[in-house]
């Protein structure tokens, strides 16, 4: 089933920052966010991972398809690796196993340890070996390669084009070349419009 945003309109802290946003993403496709930094890529993934309401528009076909990697790894840091990677496959009701999550970041001797004893760019490998184990279609990342040297990042680049390759999809905000075919959405064309001074005490109530 393909995403397809129409319309969208989505505020930061009830101030409007993009409107009238319209793209589809299809499975097998990624599409890479552009755009300066505050323009809103945050927010709108945010949206869409239904982590907040868009102030406009229609969102389709992210019901419960959805994975989502913000800037937190999203890791437990008294559980081990494994301990971490189990817990969110059962949270996602995944039965397809962690080994292969292990694999696809060079995880494998780093198990047993404790998350919290992990180093940054060890850290966030993990956060996105979460994606592997929670059988969503649908990955959508803000700046996933952030901490991961040359080696990692070329790890994340091979599991993205594995899960467009089995019919997935990704939707991620990046300054980075990363190797995968994709389409460019540069959002700064959406910037909202100034509101007018009339209506500032709107948005407030």
């Amino acid at each position: 089933m393909t995403l397809s945003v129409t319309d969208l309109g989505i505020a930061r802290g009830g101030v409007p920052v993009l409107e009238g946003l319209n793209f589809s993403l299809a499975p097998g496709a990624a599409l890479v966010l552009r755009g300066p930094n505050g323009i809103g890529k945050t927010t709108l993934l945010r949206t869409l991972a239904g982590l907040q309401p868009p102030v406009a528009g229609r969102i389709a076909g992210a019901e419960d398809r959805i994975a989502y990697a913000g800037h937190s790894d999203g890791i437990k840091p008294t559980l081990t690796v494994t301990e971490n990677l189990a817990f969110w496959a059962s949270v996602f009701g995944h039965a397809g196993g962690i080994d292969g999550a292990l694999a696809a970041y060079a995880l494998e001797d780093l198990a047993a340890r404790p998350a919290g004893a992990l180093s940054a760019g060890q850290k966030r490998r993990l956060g996105l070996a979460r994606l592997l184990v929670t059988g969503r279609p649908i990955w959508v990342l803000d700046e996933p390669t952030v901490s991961l040297d040359r080696d990692a990042v070329a790890m994340f680049a091979a599991a993205v084009r594995a899960h467009l390759a089995e019919g997935g999809s990704a939707l991620i905000a990046t300054h980075i070349d990363l190797g995968v075919d994709a389409a460019i959405l540069d959002v700064g064309a959406f910037r909202a419009r100034p509101r007018d001074l009339a209506d500032f005490d709107g948005d407030f109530l």
